[in-house]
């Protein structure tokens, strides 16, 4: 049983078998049928490209036949045009040579023409030029005659020779010239002067208003902001100490209750105010405020007065556009910033006036640079008056003078109050731009310099008392702080000098309200351990 189902499976797979092999030769029939109608149509498309070239073959060498032909023609044509222009040329050579011919014969005959013109011309010229020079004596005989008539007669009439009649003219014609003359001239002068009245307005209003700047004024007080509250109590210490030793010191009030967030600093004179200024904000800045730091921050801040001299004669120099200044002059200039001239500052007018200068220079076409540079300098003397004998205008061209300054630029500086004569019209622009600069509202007041004598001259008073090591007028004058030397006056005479001091004021000077005297003597001992 089991043979026959292996032969039964046998035969099942031998006729799966067939059908495969039957649908295999079915399926490689019907390949090789689409074989051949491709390989057919392979052959039609490749016959009909054969013939497509063929005949593109057959119609290029038809267009080569043609184009043969055209240029065979073409060359024939070329011949011909050759032969004709060699024609043309001959035509042309021999129509030259007959113009050249009849151009000479006609050349010939037109020379001929106006050489007999020529002659006919001049002997007609030469019987008009007889006719004319005859006709011409005659006239003038016949004027010279009437001429010598009508003096005669006019002579006669009038009773004057011809030579008085004509130094009579001459006398009249001379009066009528002079007095048209002179007012033309006084029309002249008084239109140049019109003329110039406007330009001049024009031109120092134009200054004025191009270099308009905020006022030169000096305040007497500098204000500092507070970075926080706390640094308040820090800068009046502990019972005060701080703050009435930093006034001992610098000799400038300080105010701190006065505007909120704000510490004001008040005194007559630009210089400790300066001082004090840098020492506070250096305090500040460094946080720590106590008696020591104090005085170490306020020695910092006098020995820097160099630098911040040269900071500020630099800054000067830029705004009025000033290059090439010697350091010395910088640093001299730098000085004049804590100086006043009636509450203006100096400085400040500098560097207004040399920008005036300037603006009146290029409307009139002047030297720009010299007037500039000698408006800047013209009150350098200033900051040497107290050491330099003579005026500030004498001091300052001399110091100039001295550091390599031009000509003009020195005579600008000597000339601006007239003391020597102005030998360039940039030195007349210096005293213009002072001028202006001056007058200009609310530029200058004159009891602010006042006020500034009066308190140098109370510390000069009080300086003068034995024993006295610093005097400082604080409060605008109305007290005066005594800072004494411990051994030349001892704790029992501080309230007699202090009776004395105010005595001595009050009969020497005449001032508003009442002056408080305070006398300060402090003992100091120090060591070092280790």
């Amino acid at each position: 049983m089991q043979d026959v189902a292996i032969v039964v499976g046998l035969l099942a797979a031998c006729l799966v078998a067939l059908v495969l092999v039957l649908l295999a030769r079915r399926e490689a029939a019907a390949v090789r049928r689409q074989a051949q109608d491709d390989v057919q149509s392979i052959r039609d498309e490749a016959r009909t490209a054969l013939a497509d070239a063929q005949r593109r073959e057959a119609r290029a060498a038809e267009r080569e036949q043609h184009a043969a032909t055209a240029e065979r023609a073409a060359t024939e044509q070329e011949r011909a045009a050759r032969t004709a222009n060699e024609a043309a040329a001959d035509l042309r050579r021999r129509a030259a040579e007959q113009a050249a011919t009849a151009a000479a014969a006609a050349a010939e005959r037109l020379a001929t023409a106006e050489r007999e013109a020529a002659r006919v011309a001049a002997a007609a010229e030469r019987e008009a030029a007889d006719q004319r020079a005859a006709a011409e004596r005659q006239a003038a005989d016949r004027l010279a005659a009437a001429a010598q008539e009508a003096a005669e007669r006019l002579e006669a009439t009038s009773g004057l020779t011809a030579a008085e009649a004509r130094a009579e003219l001459l006398r009249q014609l001379t009066a009528e010239a002079q007095t048209a003359a002179a007012a033309t001239v006084r029309r002249v002068e008084a239109q140049a002067r019109r003329t110039a009245d406007a330009r001049v307005r024009r031109v120092l209003a134009t200054a004025a208003q191009r270099a308009a700047v905020p006022t030169s004024s000096q305040a007497a007080v500098t204000l500092l902001p507070l970075p926080s509250d706390e640094m308040k109590g820090r800068i009046i210490g502990k019972e005060g100490r701080n703050i009435r030793l930093f006034e001992a010191l610098t000799g400038v009030n300080v105010l701190v209750d006065e505007t909120p967030g704000t510490v004001v600093l008040s005194c007559f004179d630009a210089d400790r105010r300066e001082v004090a200024q840098v020492a506070l904000e250096a305090l500040m800045a460094d946080g720590r405020i106590n008696p020591q730091r104090i005085e170490a921050a306020y020695a910092e801040a006098q020995a820097g007065a160099d630098e911040r001299a040269d900071e500020a004669g630099h800054a000067a120099a830029e705004r009025a556009g000033v290059r090439g200044l010697d350091p010395e002059l910088v640093r001299v200039l730098g000085r004049l910033r804590l100086r006043t001239s009636f509450g203006q500052n100096v400085l400040e007018h500098l560097v207004e006036s040399a920008l005036i200068a300037a603006q009146v220079a290029g409307e009139i076409g002047a030297d720009v640079d010299v007037a500039r540079r000698a408006a800047l300098l013209h009150d350098l003397g200033k900051a040497l008056t107290g050491e330099v004998p003579g005026t500030h205008a004498q001091v300052g061209a001399a110091l100039a003078a001295r550091h390599g300054e031009s000509e003009a630029v020195v005579n600008g500086i000597a000339a601006h109050h007239d003391e020597v004569p102005a030998d360039t019209v940039e030195a007349v622009l210096v005293q213009v731009a002072d001028a202006m600069s001056a007058a200009r509202p609310g530029a200058r007041r004159e009891d602010t310099d006042q006020h500034v004598e009066r308190l140098e001259q109370l510390e000069e008073l009080v300086a003068s008392h034995a024993g006295v090591r610093r005097a400082l007028a604080m409060a605008a004058g109305r007290e005066m702080r005594v800072v004494v030397e411990p051994s030349a006056v001892p704790d029992t005479e501080i309230g007699r000098l202090a009776v004395e001091i105010a005595r001595h004021i009050e009969q020497d000077l005449s001032y508003p309200g009442e002056i408080k005297v305070t006398v300060v003597r402090e003992v100091r001992a120090s060591a070092t351990a280790g």
